[in-house]
């Protein structure tokens, strides 16, 4: 039988590639106006709640030593899982706060099992993660041109599609196994990526098509009804709706290759690291055998933190 959260992910899967077109761009979302630096008290690490819309949100916060002004990355989980599952998983809020870095995870709204995605139904979660980089701005010291998104699954999906959803304000994206659930948006301003997908992937299969292909039943004519792109195809649609030129692709073990692209505006990059016969998992990460094989010879923690520091600011 199949379960509520493959279930539920096949439906926003479904959800996410027949969604409409975005409505035309609106103003530039607008900052928070108060800086952090000269609050009196600033956010403890820790649990924390934010009443956005109605809805009292949750997340975690590590914040670095130091007065700052500090970077921030959102770390978003993917479907059916938590934001301490994502902490534990990922490892940015332990790594990041090594190198200075703000690292915000937080929760999905109550009752849902995953992110609402944009121009789709359900509580607006991309104005949610604005009103989070205005709250963190707000109450720590914030560097305003370093904010960052990163995410597994359909939290690497949801990174990803921030890029038009926050009109441009972040100076970086990282998406693990998910690059390929939304499509490149028209409108996005150069902005670094860095993805990462396993060849052996039984969730979001890397060469595209239906998800789930070992589903069956009710969860088997679901799935049949997405098809996703080929994840190279989805880089490439990035590097073209970027304006990136100069493709090049190189091994760098046996089991990991690289596709980057040299040529970016602005100063940005875009890479995907494919690692062969790897799973539906996070490289470098805690092993999770029942999602595929989890490479050990990449550290995706590393790579994602090394391509923020580097990533031009807004």
């Amino acid at each position: 039988m199949p379960t509520r959260a493959t279930l539920v992910l096949a439906a926003l899967l479904l959800t996410a590639r027949c969604a409409t077109a975005p409505p035309p761009p609106g103003p530039p979302a607008q900052a928070a106006s108060t800086s952090g630096c000269q609050a009196a008290t600033r956010l403890e690490p820790g649990t924390h709640r934010l009443g956005h819309a109605g809805l009292e949100r949750r997340f975690l916060l590590s914040v670095p030593d130091g007065d700052g002004p500090h970077p921030v990355i959102l770390d978003l989980h993917g479907l059916n899982s938590t934001a301490s599952r994502q902490t534990a998983y990922s490892r940015l809020a332990e790594e990041g706060s090594r190198r200075g870095y703000i690292v915000a995870t937080p929760q999905a709204a109550d009752g849902r099992m995953g992110w609402t995605l944009p121009h789709t139904g359900g509580p607006d979660d991309a104005a949610f993660l604005a009103a989070l980089l205005d709250h963190l701005r707000r109450n720590l010291c914030v560097d305003p041109g370093r904010e960052f998104a990163a995410g597994m699954s359909y939290g690497a999906a949801m990174s990803a599609a921030l890029i038009c959803a926050l009109d441009g304000r972040l100076a970086a994206v990282a998406a693990v196994a998910g690059l390929n659930i939304v499509r490149p948006c028209e409108r996005a301003v150069p902005t670094t990526i860095v993805a990462f997908h396993g060849t052996a992937d039984r969730i979001v299969p890397y060469r595209g098509g239906h998800p789930l292909p070992d589903a069956t039943g009710d969860l088997r004519a679901l799935a049949d009804l997405v098809v996703l792109d080929p994840v190279q195809r989805a880089a490439d649609g990035w590097a073209a709706r970027l304006g990136c030129a100069g493709r090049t692709t190189r091994s760098l073990t046996r089991q990991v290759r690289l596709r980057e692209w040299t040529s970016c505006p602005a100063g940005v990059t875009l890479r995907l690291y494919t690692v062969e016969g790897g799973g539906h998992t996070w490289p470098g990460g805690i092993e999770l055998p029942w999602l595929g094989a989890t490479a050990r010879d990449l550290d995706a923690t590393g790579l994602i933190l090394d391509t923020f520091d580097r990533a031009p600011s807004r």
